[in-house]
């Protein structure tokens, strides 16, 4: 005797599996423009986004998703920007999204031939309270020009952590995606 096939029996069960209690951890990529933001952003999402120097080309917010160790996050990619004291639109867009979004990490990604201008707003956003860890990129391009950069002895000045990277060469990545699962490990509960 066969039982007699229903509706309900043919349901896909998986469509009502519970949902799950974890939301995507969020990672916010801020710096100024032209630093390789959208590089990082594309190598932790697999995602394109065009990169280009055309104003207003980055005012728009990027998001995407990617998994880190055995964490998904939501990556967001944001406008450049110069301080915490908004003077562009742009800027405002990333400021407000950091305040407000309460983002697990913040990555900001810096210019290795230009760190010294580009300090003053880490040092804004370790004083706003923000989870930082600092992502020199170019580092291929500052060690062209004969720059070196003691990273250990600048994240022991900053007390956080501190990466060297080429984004554009994805050198470092595999680094700094370590950095993030021990930091989010370590400090977010």
């Amino acid at each position: 005797m066969d039982k007699p096939v229903t509706e309900l029996n043919k349901i896909d069960k998986k469509a009502f599996k519970a949902p799950s209690i974890h939301r995507k951890k969020k990672l916010v990529l801020v710096g100024t423009p032209n630093v390789g933001k959208s590089v990082i952003f594309n190598l932790l999402t697999g995602t394109y986004v065009t990169v280009s120097n055309y104003p207003g080309t980055t005012v728009e917010v990027a998001r995407g998703t990617g998994k880190i160790g055995q964490q998904v996050y939501e990556v967001i990619d944001t406008p450049g920007m110069y301080s915490l004291f908004p003077i562009t639109e742009e800027e405002r867009v990333t400021r407000t999204l950091l305040l407000t979004e309460k983002p697990e990490i913040v990555i900001h990604v810096v210019d290795a031939k230009n760190l010294e201008r580009m300090l003053p707003l880490t040092l804004q956003l370790l004083e706003a309270g923000l989870p930082v860890i600092l992502a020199v990129n170019m580092m291929d391009e500052a060690e062209a020009i004969g720059r070196t950069i003691d990273l250990d002895a600048l994240a022991k000045a900053l007390k956080i952590p501190v990466v060297g990277t080429a984004a554009a060469q994805n050198r470092g990545i595999d680094e700094l995606k370590r950095m993030v699962s021990d930091y989010v490990r370590k400090h977010v509960a």
